[in-house]
């Protein structure tokens, strides 16, 4: 299990979507449609979601569990 994972800063999530259509594992969900939410176990830690974005308020962090 990786330990990077991807954190969103769910005050500035404004539920667009796009690092939800770029997660290669699906691990981004949306729900009621309010803000993403990541699901940690799935989430490697590559970063697209970060990078596509709009509004930079995903990033990449190491975790220690």
């Amino acid at each position: 299990m990786s330990k990077r994972k991807a954190i969103v800063n769910t005050r500035a999530c404004v539920a667009c979507g796009c690092c939800m259509k770029v997660c290669p594992k699906n691990a981004i969900a949306i729900p009621k449609g309010i803000c993403a939410e990541i699901d940690h176990n799935l989430c490697v830690g590559c970063g697209k979601c970060a990078k596509e974005c709009p509004a930079s308020i995903i990033t990449v962090e190491v975790r220690e569990s």
